[in-house]
């Protein structure tokens, strides 16, 4: 969602051939930068590519899709971020893929991984065989050391549009058989504050509270938010110059 700019450029990236040895995706959590990742590997290695609209049938694509593909490594760099393990994805690189065109690895929370892991592993993004590709995803880009990013291709994952947000939550309402007011999908959108996952992650909290009826009130209660109402009353209190009915608002907060 809201990522056209970054969509763009790999789909012609990839038409053209031109394919990048290292690319850094950065942004906000829950915009799609693992996804994205996931649907590169896709695009690079199924049978009829590389291509921008990989087949999804073929062993590659299948495998890649469910995260049991032997060429597509995913690492997760919280938990493996010191050197001895940059030092055994640094003798992977070196074997050819075992089946597919390139050997692709999605290191996730990047920017978790310590300087001397870094360094370990600056020589292989810097002169990498021709069959791997690097894709690091990071929320703090500007802990990704310069020798590494000046390396890479790096696209800024933007925070996802207000008015998207809803609409794609208003489709897995409809496809779920869940009844949802335009408001209670607003608070919803509002909690995840640009974050597809959040504001789905709130959409199933709600849906577990609520049932098939979502409603405002209700949902705001879940999530601990107010209401325009509030607003009003604020607003009603301050014209009247009304402490206490300002403190006993403050209290019902």
């Amino acid at each position: 969602l809201n990522q056209d700019h970054i969509k763009t450029t790999l789909r012609n990236a990839i038409d053209q051939n031109r394919i990048a040895h290292g690319y850094i995706f950065s942004g906000q959590r829950g915009t799609g930068k693992t996804t994205t990742a996931r649907i590169v590997a896709l695009c690079l290695n199924c049978e009829k590519g590389p291509t921008d609209k990989p087949c999804g049938i073929c062993p590659s694509c299948v495998e890649i899709a469910a995260g049991g593909a032997v060429d597509v490594i995913e690492i997760d760099a919280a938990s493996n971020r010191g050197i001895n393990e940059m030092r055994e994805l640094r003798e992977n690189v070196r074997y050819q893929p075992a089946r597919d065109r390139y050997k692709i690895f999605i290191i996730d929370e990047a920017h978790q991984i310590t300087n001397e892991a870094f360094n370990a592993l600056l020589k292989t993004i810097e002169e990498p065989p021709e069959w791997a590709v690097f894709i690091l995803c990071t929320t703090e880009s500007h802990k990704i050391p310069a020798t590494i990013a000046s390396r890479c291709q790096h696209f800024s994952f933007r925070s996802v549009d207000f008015n998207d947000l809803i609409a794609r939550m208003r489709d897995i309402c409809r496809q779920e058989g869940v009844e949802a007011d335009e408001e209670a999908l607003a608070v919803l959108a509002q909690s995840g504050e640009g974050s597809v996952r959040d504001s789905l992650s709130a959409l199933d909290q709600a849906i577990a509270c609520c049932g098939n009826k979502l409603d405002a009130a209700q949902v705001r209660a879940l999530l601990g938010a107010f209401g325009i109402d509030a607003m009003a009353q604020v607003s009603t209190a301050l014209a009247a110059q009304d402490g206490s009915a300002m403190l006993g608002l403050v209290d019902e907060l």
